[in-house]
């Protein structure tokens, strides 16, 4: 008997885990489909390429055909790991923007603007630059700038600055806005995930179960005073092989949903909670007729410019002067870990606007110090660098739907990507943008040359057809159990779900429009106010806290 059971192992997950089980008097459960973080590749920075590659310690997943990309099914990695997609992802720390957050609070959230958020980034952070009124020191999640940036990086920087653009050395400080280095989310040369930074340092808790290789296949509910309650979950342990277990709750008790913008309302729905024609055509009997879940999925859309650059042999690449490098990379990460595989690629980057008359940047830029086609699952020959160019504010909007009432089978992801002509529009305009700060001398003076498939798109409507033809996500989904008060909505501002007692979701499924960079940030913060809430239901006793 539990008081809190935790669905999904991800940032979310390990952040309450780690706070509500500071309480020795209170149990938490933690069930994660994946296994534990053990893998080198894991926490060498520089793995996240093979990972990537090959698609490990992830979940798989991949879009339906999109009409907007000419039919070509989306690429989808989510972590199935603990620490979730932390433990696989490129690192950057970033918050978004400001004014994403009062949206939230304009649209009937309150206590989630970003006067009411900072806080908890706050809390969280530990940044090895110092604290201020925007910047934390002390908590958990260790934020620090690259131990070995790559020496091209200033190239780009300058070119940012001849196209027009502000060096901006914080994309956390008081202005979004310009070209520079990312902070990310380090610790002495290795990765830290959400895992590291909180469920790590407290695996020897008595009163906090973490149970790997658990795949939950169902909330398990009863009616209590005339209303769907929460009592407990059902999964199949050893990876889902194994027979049916149960967890169940204490009186009182919770359970939350961290599994993510796809595994949330995927389970939401196998356990009766959801739209109920659709429960209905897999034959789920309905718990609770909520059409909000799955509704409103969204992602960041984006497309990647690739420069052939020969002579940058400094930069990742393969040849035999990259293998020479990769390998010294490996003694030196081994020994020190310093060097180029504590890269996490995406080195710089910079939010911009796709015109002038934008209030605030609507474009985010990734600059990878390698040749990245296809998110780097196609190996290519020689050296070069990349651009990505992602739309921070989509209008196009889609689903999440069962395909089976089988939990091991993968549910329908359709994001809907550039269904909204200003999505497409706004996307072509900062393709334009990102070219024209990659021709600038600063990197024009190194002799790259962008690659075929992209310098063939000229006019307009060519770029529309390259961007078609290659865009992808930035691996950002949200809003699939979006928080919100209206009848549409699936959670409440205190993230307990709309007609179910003792049941939260808490990831960046509840995000009612996604944010304006990065989400792993955002999606810890909001697990840290969580708690916080959580503790505001449940009063915690007087207890002597876990160290």
């Amino acid at each position: 008997m539990y008081d809190y059971l935790i669905v999904g192992g991800g940032s979310a997950g390990c952040v309450l885990a780690s706070r509500l089980s500071e309480d020795p008097q209170v149990r938490v459960a933690l069930l994660e489909a994946g296994p534990a973080d053990k893998n080198v590749l894991i926490h060498c920075p520089a793995g996240l390429a093979v990972m990537a590659k090959y698609e490990l310690n992830g979940w798989g997943l991949a879009t339906v055909p999109q009409p907007g990309l000419n039919g070509r099914r989306g690429y989808q990695p989510r972590g199935k790991v603990l620490g979730g997609s932390s433990s696989i992802n490129a690192m950057i720390y970033a918050r978004g923007h400001a004014s994403d957050y009062d949206a939230w609070a304009a649209e009937g959230n309150p206590g989630w603007s970003f006067a009411d958020v900072l806080p908890y980034f706050k809390r969280a952070e530990h940044n090895e630059r110092g604290a201020d009124a925007l910047h934390g020191q002390g908590g958990p999640l260790n934020v620090m700038d690259l131990r070995s940036p790559n020496p091209f990086l200033p190239a780009f920087m300058e070119a940012g600055q001849q196209a027009g653009y502000r060096l901006n050395n914080d994309f956390n400080g008081p202005e979004q806005e310009g070209i520079g280095p990312y902070q990310v989310t380090h610790k002495n040369g290795e990765r830290f995930s959400a895992a590291k930074a909180y469920l790590t340092p407290h695996l020897n808790r008595p009163n906090l179960n973490v149970i790997t290789g658990a795949l939950t296949t169902r909330v398990l509910t009863e009616v209590v005073d005339g209303r769907p309650c929460a009592v407990g979950v059902e999964y199949r342990p050893d990876a889902g092989r194994g027979a049916l277990q149960s967890l169940r709750l204490k009186p009182g008790g919770e359970v939350v949903l961290s599994a993510g913008a796809f595994g949330s309302p995927q389970l939401l729905m196998l356990s009766g909670i959801g739209p109920a024609a659709h429960l209905r055509e897999h034959g789920i009997g309905v718990v609770h007729d909520l059409p909000g879940v799955g509704a409103n999925l969204h992602d960041h859309p984006d497309v990647v410019m690739v420069v052939n650059a020969p002579k940058l042999t400094e930069l990742f690449g393969l040849s035999w002067t990259g293998v020479v490098n990769m390998v010294k990379g490996l003694f030196e990460w081994r020994r020190q870990r310093s060097g180029p595989l504590t890269t996490n690629f995406a080195e710089a980057g910079g939010f911009i606007k796709s015109s002038p008359e934008e209030p605030i940047p609507d474009l985010q830029l990734h600059f990878v110090v390698g040749k990245l086609v296809d998110h780097g699952r196609k190996t290519v020959l020689g050296h070069g660098y990349s651009c990505h160019v992602c739309l921070l504010r989509p209008r196009s909007r889609g689903t999440l739907r069962l395909a089976s009432a089988d939990p091991q089978v993968a549910p329908l992801i359709d994001p809907a990507f550039l269904q909204d002509a200003d999505d497409t529009a706004r996307l072509v305009r900062g393709f334009k943008c990102m070219r024209e700060l990659l021709q600038q001398p600063a990197l024009a003076r190194h002799g790259g040359m962008e690659s075929k498939a992209s310098a063939e798109a000229q006019s307009d409507a060519q770029i529309e057809q390259f961007i078609r033809n290659h865009a992808d996500t930035i691996y950002h989904p949200v809003g699939t159990c979006r928080m919100g008060p209206d009848g549409a909505a699936v959670v409440d501002a205190r993230l307990r779900v709309h007609g179910v007692a003792g049941l939260r979701v808490v990831d960046a499924s509840v995000m009612p429009s996604v944010v304006g960079g990065n989400t792993n940030a955002p999606v810890i913060m909001m697990a840290e106010k969580a708690v916080d809430m959580m503790h505001e239901d449940h009063p915690p006793r007087r207890f002597a806290p876990h160290p």
